[in-house]
């Protein structure tokens, strides 16, 4: 997909698959990077994602700056966009989750502060986490890059094209999108990457095979939050 396609793509789908992101060799100097914060992370924490890595591990901080990576969130959000969060998601025998239909409407932020239009709160990994406004959400997307082949049996991620256009969902409009609109298994190869909208209706099934599907998740945005708020991370 030529860049010049890949904002129209994402405005119309909320989604786009880059067969050819990272090289080879970048994916492998990341997986013996991720090596210490993995095995640090307990099975409780890996189900839900190893978080913080922008912060962790300078490879990933290095992964958002500069290559396809970068470029792809740039023809999306302008070239002042920045990252603000990067997670890594691996499902195994040990750690095989199933995730139901749902939006991401969370953002990590440095402290807490009582502003009009974000809440509710949360704590992920110590860190302060809560609901922006949807103009927020829908002024960030998210790059995926993949270090394992993930196909069908690996527990891809499926999405419900166009959805994010909706803004916020109730849980109750789910199953309508459901009725008009076919999931689509997002099949990344490695070194690939998915890149998508956070508001996009997006769920997995459990993996059906002992392999990994390791994904790095890295977040981006184009503009500060308000009312004294600041990103967690920015890179």
């Amino acid at each position: 997909m030529a860049s010049e396609e890949l904002p129209a793509r994402i405005e119309r789908e909320g989604f786009a698959i880059l067969p050819r992101g990272i090289t080879p060799a970048t994916a492998d100097a990341l997986l013996q990077a991720l090596r210490p914060v993995k095995e640090e992370a307990s099975t409780a924490q890996r189900r839900g994602g190893v978080r913080n890595l922008l912060e962790n591990v300078p490879a990933v901080r290095e992964l958002a700056r500069s290559g396809p990576v970068r470029e792809a969130a740039g023809s999306i959000l302008g070239p002042h966009c920045f990252a603000v969060r990067g997670l890594l998601f691996d499902k195994t025998p040990d750690a095989n989750w199933k995730v139901i239909w749902h939006q991401d409407l969370t953002v990590a932020v440095r402290e807490r502060r009582d502003v009009p239009g974000f809440g509710p709160w949360s704590e992920k990994a110590g860190v302060p986490c809560v609901q922006p406004p949807t103009s927020v959400l829908e002024d960030m997307v998210a790059v995926r890059v993949h270090l394992d082949d993930c196909g069908e049996d690996n527990g891809p991620v499926r999405v419900l094209a166009g959805s994010h256009r909706e803004g916020r969902l109730s849980s109750s409009s789910i199953p309508d999108w459901l009725e008009r609109s076919a999931p689509v298994d997002c099949l990344v190869p490695r070194c690939g990457l998915l890149v998508m909208r956070p508001l996009l209706l997006h769920a997995s099934s459990p993996a059906r095979v002992p392999a990994h599907r390791r994904v790095i998740h890295l977040e981006f945005a184009a503009r500060p939050l308000s009312g004294g708020l600041e990103w967690h991370a920015r890179v």
